[in-house]
């Protein structure tokens, strides 16, 4: 799948997604603006309770927390606490890593 405007930027931004239901799936523009702000929030939303995000074939968005720990301020030596906290991971699923490497590939065979 690939994007427009992807190739003066590295990013492909939410509009990118949009303009991509729109043209697939026949929604109007503003269905599918709809449709892929619906998605994000309910993401947004699982996240917020706690609870992990898997979505099958693509990837898995996990909560961990992460305790007080001890460290050192490269710039000064002085000691800092960083504090306890929850972090949001990211894990691809194997057929999305295997689609990128496979893209990478056709990439660097051209």
């Amino acid at each position: 799948m690939i994007l427009k405007n992807t190739e003066s930027r590295s990013t492909v931004v939410k509009s990118d997604l949009v303009d991509r239901v729109y043209e697939k799936v026949g929604f109007t523009r503003q269905e599918a603006v709809e449709a892929v702000e619906t998605l994000l929030n309910e993401i947004k939303s699982v996240l917020a309770k706690g609870e992990s995000v898997r979505i099958s074939r693509f990837a898995s968005f996990n909560l961990r927390d992460k305790s007080a720990r001890n460290a050192r301020n490269p710039k000064t030596g002085e000691p800092i606490e960083i504090r306890s906290r929850r972090v949001l991971t990211f894990k691809p699923s194997r057929q999305l890593l295997d689609a990128t490497n496979q893209y990478s590939d056709e990439q660097s065979d051209s």
